[in-house]
């Protein structure tokens, strides 16, 4: 905490008159970066549209909080349920999965996406490709800086371009590779999380 006030440019007293230590200094950022989160399940676009559009919004929202909230959300991924306000944090955050899985099962149910889809497998595979983005992202970046000084774009793409991933109908193939369906049989074998 003594760190934490020196950073601030405040007194260790000072600090402790908003925070009452670290565990509620934890919960603070842990809330910062979920209400941020459930407020895009709660925006008016998240519930408005067909079920494939409900979920590209959640998805690019989901993205703009991690970007606003770096550090915030950084924590939020970090936390591993030793605290009281950790496992609040989890709780949470599984209640959002669950959210989204159901949302991808309304968009295979309106045959927006394949019916070969694990719901609940697909929101948590949308929740780690965004969540990966802490790992790179630096919004902070100086974006003038010389090229070879800061992260390119994604091979064949320049940087800054716009990309997309297709989550929409696909070839039906009643046969999906070999590849994939192991990765898939891999994965379901790991223990669930509730």
């Amino acid at each position: 905490m003594e760190d934490l006030s020196r950073a601030a440019g405040i007194t260790k007293s000072s600090f402790y008159h908003h925070f009452s230590g670290k565990e509620a200094l934890l919960r603070a950022a842990l809330e910062r970066a979920l209400d941020g989160l459930f407020a895009i399940l709660d925006s008016d676009e998240a519930r408005a549209g067909t079920p494939l559009q409900r979920l590209h919004h959640i998805v690019r929202g989901q993205v703009a909080v991690l970007v606003a909230e770096l550090p915030y959300v950084t924590v939020l991924l970090r936390v591993r349920g030793n605290t009281e306000s950790e496992r609040w944090a989890l709780e949470r955050r599984r209640e959002f999965d669950a959210r989204v899985a159901t949302l991808v099962r309304e968009a295979v149910e309106a045959g927006e996406l394949r019916t070969e889809v694990d719901p609940a497998l697909a929101a948590r595979l949308l929740s780690g490709l965004v969540n990966s983005v802490v790992e790179w992202a630096r919004p902070d970046r100086d974006p003038d800086a010389p090229r070879h000084r800061r992260a390119g774009g994604v091979r064949g793409h320049p940087p800054g371009a716009r990309m997309s991933v297709e989550l929409g109908p696909g070839p039906r193939s009643t046969t999906p590779s070999r590849a994939l369906r192991h990765r898939y049989l891999a994965h379901a074998g790991r223990r669930r999380v509730a």
